[in-house]
């Protein structure tokens, strides 16, 4: 019999509430922490949306970061790096996705010139973002094909990948949407697949969530 994943959210409550709804629904454990080491009791790392990352971090004085939460951004890096080590499924979201790229060593535009394509407008934004043609194996790929319509709520945006982070999809303006590590059970979405409509987001959560050879 297979055991059900754990998935441990390190971010603070109820900033988290979305992330526990969807995983509520689809009846995985779940809990969330701002203590790292509480994360390893899991199977999976889920790296929530939030404020801007802080610009330190990734070599920058702040010329348009917002809601800079640095010790949440240290209590991330420290969880995703035990999550890293022993490659295990990391899944990060919108912040989670600049996140994971800056603890690889890349970097961030810290407002994009299309920002207002993009922003939270007191509703979700829809766009279209569209396959890399990195790789057909990649998770982009396998779950939506050549494109998908996703919502939107950032101004910021990456700007060099980090090392061995490949993008998988670009909005229309050529924004990265979606990251994935190369060796490393690690992806990551700009978007925020937890509150698609009629569970449009939940095919990428049953992949993260997917037995062990993720990724596949």
């Amino acid at each position: 019999m297979s055991t059900l994943p754990t998935v441990a959210i390190l971010g603070r409550t109820p900033d988290t509430e979305n992330y526990e709804n969807i995983l509520h629904r689809l009846g995985i454990p779940y809990h969330t922490t701002l203590d790292p080491e509480s994360t390893e009791t899991a199977t999976h790392l889920l790296l929530p949306g939030g404020g801007d990352i802080t610009p330190a971090f990734f070599g920058q004085s702040n010329h348009g970061s917002l809601r800079i939460d640095t010790e949440l951004d240290i209590l991330q890096f420290q969880a995703l790096s035990l999550f890293a080590a022993k490659k295990k499924p990391v899944l990060g979201i919108c912040k989670g996705l600049q996140i994971i790229n800056v603890y690889f060593g890349g970097d961030i535009t810290q407002h994009i010139d299309t920002a207002d394509r993009h922003k939270w407008i007191g509703r979700d934004q829809m766009h279209y973002v569209y396959h890399s043609d990195v790789s057909r194996m990649d998770f982009f790929y396998q779950l939506y094909g050549s494109s998908t319509l996703v919502n939107s709520a950032h101004h910021q945006a990456i700007n060099r990948p980090g090392k061995d982070l490949i993008p998988v999809c670009r909005a229309g303006d050529n924004v990265v949407e979606g990251l994935m590590h190369t060796t490393l059970p690690i992806l990551a979405v700009q978007w925020h697949p937890e509150r698609l409509p009629e569970n449009a987001g939940e095919s990428l959560f049953h992949y993260f969530l997917s037995p062990p050879d993720f990724p596949k």
